[in-house]
Order: C-alpha cells, then structure tokens, then sequence
C-alpha cells in the first residue's frame, strides 16, 4: 500500500499504529535537540501530510510535543510520566530517591514524588518515614486531580492563573463528583495560601487528620517537573513546625533541580 492511499485513511488500525510508534521512536532519538518535520519526513519515508497526520495524534496523546518557536518535535510529557512509571532506574524518580530518604530520615514522616499527567497528579513513589503513627492517604499510583494533595497543589499552585482556570474547568465534573467537600473555590483559596506561605499545605482535606505539605520541582526551562511532600497526623503539621518541614522540603526540592540541571544543561551554560 502506497503513501497516497496512507493519507487517504486507507490504512488498517495497526499499520498506523506501527508508523506512529515509528515517529515516536525518530523523536525519541533526538530527545535533547528535537527533530524538524523535514527530517522525521525523509527518515521515515512517509509523506509529508502522513506524517503531520501521525504527529498531531501523538501530540493529542501526550507523547509529542512541539517547540512553538523552533519548530521542532520533542518526546512530550506523557513519554516521560510512562516512562518513569515503567521503570524505578531512570528519569525524575532516580534523581529524587536520596532526596526522598533524606526527607523521612529527618523528618521521620512519609515523603512522596508526585508527577503531573495532564490535569492530573500521579504519586511515583513513597518512602516511609519512622514515626509510629502514619498516615496512609497516598500511595504510588494514586491519581488525583490538580489540586487535591499537598504535592497536587503544589503543582498547580506553580501555574499562572489562566492555566490554572483551564485545568479547574476541565477538572469539574471530577471535583464535583468525587470530592464535593473540596469545591474549586477552596482550591483556589488554597493555591493564594500557598503562593503567600510559600509552601502548599492541606490541612486534612482529602482525609480528616492527615496533613500534608508540598513543593512544586521545575525543570532548567521553568516547566514543573513534579513535586515533593510530607505527609503526616495533624499533630504533626502545627503552625510551628509546618516552616521547619518546609525548610527541609526546599533544601531538598533544590537538590533535585540541581541534579535535573546537570542533566539537561550543557556544562558552562549555568548563568
């Protein structure tokens, strides 16, 4: 079968199933400086129309992504949350691991690492902290809406407000469903809280006596790569200590941007 009859829609399911997955793995070999649409072209040896086809449906998925001033295609951010769920040796859970242990080491409560995927907030991870009376909210692969969690909201908290806006109103039915007692307003009251204390904090809204506290990590390039938080009973979250765990989630929310910067930045071109 011909390329005409490709662009026709002739193709079966699987075939362009099989030339998608083609593109992603071309992107995926030039992750760190993207590709033009001339080249995925020329090394795929589809035609032109084929492949914006193929590439705006990977995009639609989250696999994909274009660079708006280049041009270019990189491996999106669902690549990265799949690949990171798919494999504990590489990516943001590998850099954040000695920061996880650290955290519940000095705090002796439980800190997780939380991605965002879409609208959404996946927890990759949980490390134990030793206190004898824990809190067992979250666990690793929960999936809440933006918002809901310490680590959520801080992630949403380090949005501008209009994407914030866009991701309440896609999120609405969820919140009104599943979590009637969490109404977008409060998200909101609690996003100015976190932005003025400089931490996110929930104050036992998902599951009364379990506090949380969190902090967005960004990418070099400013995107929010995740969040850290700590998670604890009530007693453990009062107003006096609540600056003493935020002082340890920020040392350590640097020490994982630091690790990200070394990997994404060329030496020399820290400014």
């Amino acid at each position: 079968m011909d390329d005409a009859s490709l662009s026709n829609g002739d193709l079966s399911g699987s075939q362009s199933v099989d030339r998608a997955l083609r593109l992603l793995a071309l992107v995926g070999r030039e992750a760190e400086h993207g590709v033009q649409l001339s080249g995925i072209v020329e090394e795929s040896g589809l035609n032109k129309p084929t492949v914006r086809r193929l590439l705006l449906a990977l995009m639609r998925a989250g696999l994909v992504e274009q660079e708006a001033r280049t041009r270019r295609y990189f491996l999106g951010e669902e690549a990265y949350v799949l690949g990171t769920l798919a494999s504990r040796r590489h990516g943001l859970l590998e850099l954040s691991l000695e920061s996880l242990r650290n955290l519940s080491d000095a705090t002796m409560d439980t800190s997780f690492l939380s991605v965002r995927r879409g609208n959404y907030s996946v927890c990759l991870h949980r490390e134990e902290g030793t206190y004898p009376v824990r809190t067992h909210a979250l666990q690793v692969g929960n999936q809440h809406p933006l918002g809901i969690g310490a680590g959520s909201l801080a992630m949403l908290s380090s949005l501008d407000d209009d994407e914030v806006e866009t991701i309440l109103a896609a999120n609405r039915r969820v919140l009104e469903t599943q979590y009637p007692y969490y109404p977008a307003e409060q998200i909101r009251d609690d996003i100015a809280t976190a932005r003025r204390l400089g931490y996110a904090l929930n104050p036992g809204r998902i599951v009364a006596g379990s506090w949380g506290l969190g902090l967005a990590i960004r990418f070099p390039d400013g995107r929010i790569a995740g969040a850290l938080s700590l998670a604890a009973i009530d007693s453990r979250m009062s107003d006096r200590r609540q600056p003493e765990l935020a002082r340890h989630l920020r040392k350590e929310v640097e020490s994982v941007e630091n690790k990200l910067r070394n990997m994404f930045m060329p030496a020399g071109a820290w400014p």
